[in-house]
């Protein structure tokens, strides 16, 4: 059993509250500059992405400058894992993306292999732009080749991360700062 107090406790804060929301404010404003009067289709990756995309969904509309459609996705490679298996999609969007202004909206960049799964089926359905913005990555040089964020909130070290969203064995996702596990924990 992976205990939550026990990973707290051989874990570092990496960003705090502040320094989240200031990077998706941040992020909003860079957002609202490429997209211009775009409407987007805000695509959650579930669950990972829930909080982020929440927070950057009401960020892009302040002063009512960008204004967003809601749809979600569970593709995963973790199921509770601290390392990536297999894509597993276990819900795709109800909403046709053919013509769309997709907006993708995760909790974090690491090796990209989900991600990159879920660009290419959103181009291949169709939609007219796909643009990739995640909360937090991982820059260590064993990613998906091509795969980039068109809006990045906040680098991470290459380590277990959680917190924000991110999970801990599925613990943890509710911490409003971002943790990782120390090396050897």
């Amino acid at each position: 059993m992976h205990d939550l107090a026990t990973a707290l406790q051989h874990s570092d804060v990496i960003h705090d509250r502040a320094a989240i929301a200031a990077a998706i404010a941040r992020m909003a404003d860079e957002i609202r500059a490429a997209c211009g009067s775009q409407r987007l289709l805000l695509l959650t990756v579930m669950h990972g992405g829930m909080f982020f995309a929440a927070e950057l969904a009401l960020a892009l509309g302040q002063g009512g400058c960008v204004d967003v459609d809601f749809d979600y996705l569970h593709a995963t490679r973790y199921r509770g894992d601290t390392s990536g298996g297999e894509l597993v999609w276990k819900h795709r969007p109800a909403t046709p993306l053919q013509g769309r202004h997709v907006l993708i909206a995760d909790d974090i960049l690491d090796e990209g292999y989900t991600l990159a799964a879920i660009r290419d089926w959103c181009v291949g359905q169709g939609a007219a732009s796909v643009r990739i913005a995640v909360l937090t990555i991982k820059r260590h040089g064993r990613g998906v080749p091509g795969l980039q964020a068109d809006s990045i909130g906040l680098d991470v070290p290459d380590r277990y991360v959680f917190g924000h969203g991110m999970d801990y064995h599925e613990q943890g996702r509710n911490l409003p700062a971002i943790h990782a596990l120390r090396e050897g924990a």
